[in-house]
């Protein structure tokens, strides 16, 4: 992995304000800081986009001469060239959020069209009803789960057959078109999530510090999230769910959606983030990898 420019300044900013939190509070509440503030720097992207909705919906006048998702889609496009040229986000990173960018559209497209959900605003950047800025609200979780995995330094152990978590995003995936016409499988694949992923922790790093978390624990946490998020873009009315009003908060169903797509955002990562994929859990003191181990455990999946 070519290595960020900017990565070992980070990793000082890092230790610069874990010394001052320790100097100050009890180790656990410290870290816990640290934790929450390497979760806000990992969702930047995504928080910036809530906040183009935010702010778009408050000063937006029906009379300027430019759409409003238009706006967003520029807003959008430079929050990315800026990301790149300060080297916030690697090429590496790119190459993931383009994916959740062309899967996401998809999604978007196939599911306005058959009425789950509708963007009521006009737009010149608008194709089959759907404005092309909203890529860019997948392509911020994939931007989340690239940077969270550098910034932690994220390890996944241990970890699943890799074609069989291809295979069940594929599944999860598919199923979020399929249902409309066959039975909804949804609860079968909640149930598969479990059964591959249970024994698969996250490992991350807080300073010198090891912790872990369970996996499909950890989606469930995003979910919740991800559901907030959501219910900011129903408020500012920027799309619309079939039978509701912007006034109407997303149902609580919305959030097992968003638990599943968070596994076909996860095998998306993996195709790139191949080395963060280690074949046993760490134990005792940290377990570092040689750049030669990483490769062949990558290659053996």
């Amino acid at each position: 992995m070519t290595p960020n420019p900017h990565h070992g300044a980070t990793r000082r900013l890092e230790r610069a304000l874990g010394d001052a939190t320790r100097r100050h509070l009890p180790l656990w509440l410290a870290e816990f800081v640290m934790f929450v503030l390497k979760q806000g720097w990992a969702c930047l992207f995504g928080a910036l986009m809530l906040a183009g909705l935010l702010i778009s919906d408050a000063v937006w006048s029906d009379t300027w001469h430019v759409a409003r998702y238009d706006a967003l889609l520029i807003y959008a496009i430079a929050i990315q060239v800026s990301f790149l040229a300060l080297r916030l986000e690697t090429w590496r990173e790119v190459r993931v959020i383009a994916l959740f960018h062309l899967t996401g559209t998809a999604m978007e497209l196939f599911k306005v069209n058959a009425g789950s959900w509708a963007y009521p605003e006009p737009a010149l950047f608008k194709l089959w009803g759907v404005p092309l800025f909203s890529g860019f609200m997948y392509a911020s979780v994939g931007s989340y789960m690239a940077r969270v995995i550098r910034i932690f330094d994220m390890r996944f152990a241990p970890y699943p057959p890799f074609p069989l978590t291809i295979a069940l995003a594929a599944a999860i995936y598919i199923n979020f078109f399929a249902h409309h016409f066959l039975p909804d499988v949804r609860f079968v694949l909640f149930a598969a999530t479990v059964l591959l992923f249970w024994r698969t922790w996250i490992w991350f790093r807080i300073g010198d510090n090891d912790y872990r978390m369970p996996l499909p624990l950890a989606a469930f946490l995003s979910s919740i999230f991800l559901w907030v998020a959501e219910n900011v873009g129903t408020g500012t009315g920027t799309w619309v769910y079939a039978g509701t009003t912007g006034l109407d908060w997303v149902r609580f169903a919305k959030m097992g959606s968003w638990y599943l797509l968070l596994y076909v955002s996860f095998a998306t990562v993996t195709l790139v983030y191949r080395d963060a994929l280690y074949p046993a859990p760490f134990r005792g003191s940290r377990a570092r990898s040689s750049p030669r181990s990483a490769e062949q455990t990558a290659s053996e999946d």
